[in-house]
């Protein structure tokens, strides 16, 4: 009998993997929206030119390996790596940045490795470190938020002049005027004010986390809870991830001192955290596969997120962290295999050797 040869991510049910990357893709609207609202067009405009290179950068890959580019490309892959990637750079970032970015994720850590289901590591995180590595200064310089500094947000055209002619172009603000340190990284750098001190000294700072990002979170977290709903992954991994993330702050927070790490709910709405645990964490191809290791695996990734933040080089390290992991989920698959059903497990026979 001939048996169907398929590929991971595996789904059970009626969910194929282009249902499954459409959901995605919707989920991300609330916080797209939230980062639209608060910073401007320029995640909008980021997604956009991310997605053209995605799917240029998908069909050549695909035409060099003589497979079938619609088909392929029916699947949305290449455009949910693109969404992750546009949402994960700083907005107003220049065209060559996110071509290097997404054709890096699509070419080499996708389809160098086999294309979708054989890639080890998360091709929207690996375009993501590279970034980071090589070009540190445009990766870090985030857009001020709404409310933190006067003036109106970039228009829609500056946005597109910032993202073909530099942010120079950008008519009403020069770089300095539409920039600013996010607020994990004013914290990292703090090491003489009281917390209470930078909240009021810092525009950008809001109740509980930054202006904007607080509601980013909040966004994203709804767009995973509805993943969670239509069962596109299960909640061990971002679940256990936050947990420990929470767990870890709050054991190293002294109350605000000047060398303080930030509350619990500080790290849970700062930077990308709701954003990636519930569209990073859970990549059913990189993550771990039984529901034990998806525990271990989460938790280890809020860990790691919390040593980077706080004691690390970089103030946000989703990226690390996860890539870090997707080292460990083999091993992790390896020693968290469910027993095969209908079978008990082995026990060591009395007084054998």
């Amino acid at each position: 009998m001939a048996l169907l040869k398929v590929t991971s991510p595996h789904a059970t049910g009626p969910m194929s993997t282009q249902r499954l990357m459409q959901l995605v893709l919707l989920a991300t609207i609330p916080g797209v929206l939230a980062l639209t609202n608060y910073f401007g067009w320029g995640t909008l405009v980021n997604i956009i030119w991310a997605c053209l290179v995605a799917v240029a950068a998908e069909s050549l890959a695909l035409m060099l390996r003589k497979r079938p580019i619609s088909f392929y490309l029916n699947d949305c892959s290449a455009l949910v790596t693109a969404v992750l990637i546009g949402i994960a750079l700083p907005p107003y970032s220049p065209w060559w940045l996110i071509f290097v970015g997404v054709s890096f994720a699509i070419l080499i850590a996708k389809h160098l490795y086999g294309g979708m289901g054989y890639n080890p590591f998360n091709p929207a995180m690996v375009g993501y470190v590279v970034l980071l590595i090589s070009f540190p200064v445009e990766m870090t310089m985030w857009a001020a938020p709404k409310g933190a500094f006067v003036g109106s947000l970039p228009s829609i055209a500056d946005a597109l002049g910032a993202l073909f002619m530099g942010r120079d172009s950008i008519a009403a603000f020069s770089i300095d005027g539409i920039t600013m340190a996010t607020p994990l990284d004013v914290l990292k750098q703090n090491n003489s004010l009281m917390v209470s001190d930078i909240w009021a000294q810092n525009a950008q700072f809001g109740h509980w986390a930054g202006i904007g990002w607080e509601w980013v979170n909040i966004a994203f977290l709804g767009g995973g809870l509805f993943l969670l709903w239509q069962r596109v992954f299960t909640w061990h991994a971002p679940i256990s991830m936050l947990i420990a993330l929470s767990v870890m702050s709050a054991l190293f927070y002294d109350g605000g001192s000047s060398a303080s790490g930030g509350s619990p709910l500080f790290h849970l709405l700062s930077g990308a955290t709701m954003f990636g645990a519930f569209f990073i964490v859970t990549d059913p191809v990189t993550s771990a596969v039984s529901n034990k290791g998806r525990i271990i695996y989460g938790a280890s990734i809020g860990i790691l997120l919390y040593l980077i933040r706080v004691w690390g080089n970089y103030p946000d390290a989703i990226a690390f962290s996860v890539l870090l992991m997707n080292f460990s989920a083999p091993l992790l698959d390896y020693y968290t295999r469910p027993r095969t059903y209908g079978h008990q497990p082995a026990k060591k026979p009395k007084g054998g050797s």
